[in-house]
């Protein structure tokens, strides 16, 4: 892979859009879940960037005004780019830690959530088919999870995310000259994000580039699972009984259990 002018040139094979193909623009906005996008979560592909690669160019709108660019970088940077969305498992059980570690690194670390695709869109929480919707989701999001750092809303049809791979709460760590220093394919990995920014707060390269396996961050999410499709509402639990039989019955008799996740805090303005 290589890039130039901010721009990601693969070497790949290139992947031709079909129409249950995760990474298709004329797909990203699908209103219910399939096999597929929850497969194609598990995994980073060959010519996705990664650690080493420059960032694609972007200008995203940030909730309260300002813009989150590539341009910005080099006197904003280094950044942490979030994606993640209000109806994620793992943007639920992630947010906590990120709200953690924002504290710890914030002042030397720029974070920013891009607001992406709702995963789970239902009656409650149906999927955007405007900006102006999206951006609505994207200050429900901020507010339900006490988000001190900025949000930014990637465009309707997720061309960001769509670079970057759509993963539901992947992350970045982004150097100010637009170069990928570390990238892990859940937010929820909190000790290895915590590791490459404490690195890189420190004016060092991170020991790891990228974090581990898919089955602690899997195990962490199972409680934030049922909240989730709650709150996304009516048809929610059937796409997951659908999709993913396991998962919903796991979920499901955790919240039989009452076996909850960790809360998050309330926004305070």
């Amino acid at each position: 892979m290589s890039e130039e002018a901010g721009e990601i040139h693969s070497d790949a094979p290139e992947r031709r859009p079909t129409e249950d193909s995760p990474d298709d623009g004329r797909s990203y906005r699908f209103d219910h879940l399939a096999l597929g996008l929850v497969l194609h979560d598990m995994y980073f592909s060959k010519g996705d960037p990664g650690p080493g690669d420059r960032v694609p160019d972007f200008d995203l709108p940030v909730l309260g005004g300002g813009r989150f660019r590539s341009a910005d970088l080099g006197e904003t940077g280094p950044a942490l780019l979030i994606f993640g969305s209000y109806t994620c498992p793992v943007t639920d059980n992630a947010a906590p830690g990120l709200n953690d570690l924002h504290a710890r690194f914030g002042d030397r670390v720029h974070f920013v959530m891009v607001n992406i695709r709702e995963a789970h869109p239902a009656k409650a929480v149906p999927q955007p088919k405007t900006l102006d919707e999206k951006m609505a989701h994207a200050e429900q999001q901020r507010d339900f999870y006490g988000f001190k750092f900025e949000v930014a809303v990637d465009d309707i049809d997720g061309t960001l995310h769509r670079a970057m791979s759509p993963k539901p709460n992947s992350a970045y760590l982004l150097g100010k000259d637009g170069t990928i220093l570390f990238r892990a394919k859940w937010a929820n990995d909190t000790k290895a994000l915590a590791g490459a920014l404490d690195s890189v707060a420190a004016g060092e390269s991170p020991r790891r580039s990228q974090s581990g396996g898919v089955i602690r961050p899997m195990l962490r999410l199972l409680r934030n699972i049922a909240p989730v499709l709650d709150r996304a509402g009516g048809g929610a639990w059937g796409d997951m009984w659908r999709v993913a039989p396991p998962m919903a019955a796991t979920a499901f008799a955790l919240k039989t259990l009452n076996i909850r996740p960790r809360k998050p805090k309330r926004r305070e303005d």
